[in-house]
């Protein structure tokens, strides 16, 4: 059995351009995951996955010309009881959620001198967010992090990403047995900054794992999340939101592999553009293997257009190996503002500024909630009323 669901909506213009496309999940990769940087030839910019990428601007993150010559300040707040390690790249624990899928990643991986391993023990409820701060100096900086949430522990993790740079990073997520890890990760930075990421993602058995991604910071940024499961019983939800202005390109591409019976996936991303030539990328693969019975997913992407000139590419797409299967399906959605929504309330006698802003605020207000930080959901609304002031 094979099902595909892909439902567009939306205008195409010259000012703002919606795709909408699918492709098998299996020929996505132009080569094999691998730890070692020389498996991956250095991309063109015509591999399905480089595709709509400004290799250009990647400031020799792909190609192997960037090295290690920059500062980045980190800091970790963690609650009493969870441990904070710097280890050696031979730690079992590292890449254990998942290999490097494209060039930049095992770059990454290669280049990082020391790994931090942040772990929250069996059986702890953390009260209190475990707080990442990075903060880029300038320079070409590499990474790799591993949050090990071990079993029927509960966690909330918060990654802030703000200064400037350019920087390639792995980051792990072992979420163990019966354990529930929320993860939240920021990307406010300078408007000259370039962040490439592949966040790994392992969920144990009867395991919950939700991730929230917030992108409104940078020249470039290319996250790219993969889940995968451990065992049956696992829930996986993936929560984005991004706001890409004047210039800026954000790309957001996922992967969740079904690989165990019984599990679950959510995934709902929503974006916002404004000014010429601001590009958001959208791609959702997931992968229901043979061995996987009994899953329950589901994809969406909603992009709103709010000026010309922006561009959209979102491109849902499902792979299904077995019949047996709870449901699967996805969605994909761009256009401009709601002319129904906007004439109610300009009916009700607000104005008509007033109505596109609150159109908006609406628009992004599920995944906000969704993040459990109070802080940090006032943080991303003040930011998201800062870049209003700009559109509408």
């Amino acid at each position: 059995m094979a099902e595909a669901q892909n439902i567009p909506a939306g205008s195409t213009t010259a000012g703002a351009i919606a795709v909408a496309a699918e492709s098998t999940v299996a020929t996505r990769m132009s080569a094999p995951p691998s730890f070692d940087v020389a498996d991956f030839p250095v991309p063109n910019g015509r591999e399905e996955e480089w595709r709509f990428t400004p290799l250009a601007r990647l400031k020799g993150l792909h190609d192997g010309t960037a090295v290690a010559n920059g500062t980045m300040k980190a800091q970790i707040d963690a609650p009493e009881g969870v441990t904070v390690e710097s280890v050696e790249r031979g730690d079992a624990r590292i890449g254990k959620a998942g290999t490097p899928v494209d060039r930049i990643a095992a770059q990454a991986f290669s280049s990082f001198a020391k790994a931090t391993v942040v772990t929250v023990p069996k059986e702890t409820v953390l009260t209190e967010p475990v707080r990442v701060t990075l903060h880029g100096e300038g320079g070409t900086t590499f990474g790799h992090t591993v949050f090990d949430v071990q079993a029927f522990a509960e966690a909330v993790i918060v990654i802030d990403h703000t200064g400037d740079g350019v920087r390639a990073a792995n980051v792990d997520f072992l979420v163990g047995d019966g354990a529930k890890l929320t993860v939240v990760s920021v990307q406010d930075w300078d408007d000259t900054a370039v962040h490439c990421s592949q966040h790994n993602t392992l969920v144990g058995r009867d395991a919950t794992f939700k991730s929230v991604v917030v992108t409104f910071g940078g020249d470039l940024v290319r996250i790219h999340p993969r889940i995968s499961y451990a065992g049956p019983g696992g829930e996986a939800e993936l929560f984005g939101l991004y706001f890409t202005d004047a210039g800026q390109h954000q790309e957001h591409r996922l992967l969740v592999t079904h690989d165990a019976p019984h599990c679950k996936s959510n995934v709902v991303y929503k974006g916002a553009l404004q000014g010429q030539d601001a590009h958001a990328v959208w791609i959702g693969d997931v992968l229901i293997q043979k061995s996987a019975e009994g899953t329950d997913t589901y994809e969406m992407n909603r992009n709103l257009v709010l000026t010309d000139g922006a561009r959209v590419d979102s491109v849902p797409n499902l792979e299904i190996e077995t019949g047996e299967i709870v449901g699967a399906g996805h969605a994909s959605a761009t256009g401009r503002f709601d002319d129904e929504q906007l004439f109610y309330l300009q009916a009700r006698g607000i104005p008509a500024d007033e109505a596109r802003r609150l159109v908006v605020r609406g628009f992004f207000a599920e995944l906000v909630q969704q993040i459990g930080v109070d802080d940090i959901e006032e943080r991303l609304l003040n930011k998201i009323e800062t870049e209003l002031q700009g559109s509408v």
